[in-house]
């Protein structure tokens, strides 16, 4: 654990040092602001590395994280605002209190107990009371992942379909409507028509136990994947893309399917 800590505080020691005025230029002008697209780009990098089940990598990507996060923390310990040893106190002294099943004396023996017990200690702790369901959804989640938990949240209530067969019919009824709107050339009203196909989408993700945001990324880079046999193949044959014709390509990718 000594190494551990050890480590942590060489690596705010280079954020310091990065940041000091013999530091990096790039470093010394990162603000808040800044650091929240690294963050997410970060954070996406984390989730692939899970993905592909290697470790070696996913401990860099984690690594990468993590290190914004400490820069954060020191952007805000320059201001005074709050100091790490202060956000490390807060977290710990918090995860403490809301798994009273572990640290105290309460009798949790389910998932759904815990969670429960969450909500009155979140209470407890003095937090803002909700004026909906839908407020504690992160407003910066990508749209396929809030759709995701904005529809979970509801159904906890039992806003929801019974069936998964009722969330298949909706979808064609949202097709529908978006055929409707194409025919009738109104921009507008195709984009609302999309919207609702598409959380309709989620909804059926959601419903098969699916999180769309990782099955679309999947689909993106099988896609990627796909279009490569493509361009490879071409080149082989010094042909362009611009030259190729689309019965060209579609055969190619065909055969990039047949391979995977």
């Amino acid at each position: 654990m000594k190494k551990t800590a050890d480590s942590l505080l060489d690596l705010v020691a280079v954020i310091r040092k990065l940041r000091g005025p013999n530091g990096c230029p790039w470093d010394k002008s990162q603000t808040p602001a800044d650091v929240k697209i690294y963050l997410i780009e970060e954070l996406y990098e984390v989730l692939e590395a899970i993905d592909t089940d290697d470790a070696s990598h996913l401990a860099e990507e984690i690594g990468d994280l993590l290190f914004m996060l400490l820069f954060l923390v020191n952007l805000y310990e320059e201001k005074s605002s709050f100091t790490l040893h202060e956000v490390l106190n807060k977290v710990r002294a918090k995860m403490v209190h809301r798994h009273p099943h572990v640290f105290g004396s309460v009798q949790a023996s389910s998932t759904e107990q815990v969670k429960a017990n969450w909500q009155i200690l979140k209470q407890q702790e003095g937090k803002k009371p909700k004026s909906s369901l839908l407020d504690d959804i992160p407003p910066h989640l990508p749209a396929l992942s809030e759709a995701f938990f904005l529809t979970a949240k509801a159904a906890k209530v039992g806003f929801d379909w019974k069936q998964t067969g009722d969330v298949i019919k909706k979808i064609r009824e949202e097709l529908a409507e978006v055929e409707h709107a194409v025919t009738a050339q109104q921009l507008h009203h195709i984009r609302n028509e999309l919207g609702d196909l598409l959380f309709s989408m989620v909804n059926l993700c959601r419903h098969l136990g699916i999180e769309p945001e990782q099955a679309l990324r999947g689909t993106n880079k099988k896609f990627v994947r796909r279009f490569a046999h493509i361009e490879a193949e071409l080149k082989k044959k010094g042909v362009s893309l611009h030259e190729a014709s689309l019965e060209d390509m579609d055969r190619l990718w065909e055969e990039a399917k047949r391979m995977e």
